[in-house]
């Protein structure tokens, strides 16, 4: 008997804190804002940052990574390579690359809701 109550505590208990997870997936999916850059500098991964290749930062995701992201506002989407840590403002999950910026329609508004989602 006691083994099914804690059973079902830490059931409960489970449930309960999933509720609680932030947007950004731990499988490399997760929704929320946007933004884009087009400085010139070094990249967290050494590389320069080129505004005019299809690039995101992302504060976890390992260098490398593919990862595809759609434009909640118009369903436009693009595969960005992440090549930099980033953003690191609140309720934004990931800085996008000018070029991709544009690829999904948000360079005027400078910001967008989007979801991603690591492709390989």
């Amino acid at each position: 008997m006691k083994n099914i109550r804690r059973s079902i505590i830490a059931a409960v208990t489970i449930a309960a804190c999933s509720s609680m997870l932030p947007a950004e997936g731990f499988a490399g999916n997760g929704c929320g804002g946007a933004s884009w850059y087009a400085l010139r500098s070094k990249t967290a991964s050494g590389e320069r940052m080129n505004p005019a290749i299809l690039t995101a930062a992302h504060r976890s995701l390992a260098f490398g990574t593919k990862v595809k992201v759609t434009n909640r506002n118009n369903g436009r989407t693009v595969v960005v390579r992440i090549n930099d840590r980033g953003p690191f403002i609140r309720g934004r999950v990931i800085d996008l690359s000018r070029a991709a910026a544009q690829n999904i329609g948000m360079v005027s508004s400078g910001t967008a809701k989007v979801c991603y989602q690591v492709v390989s």
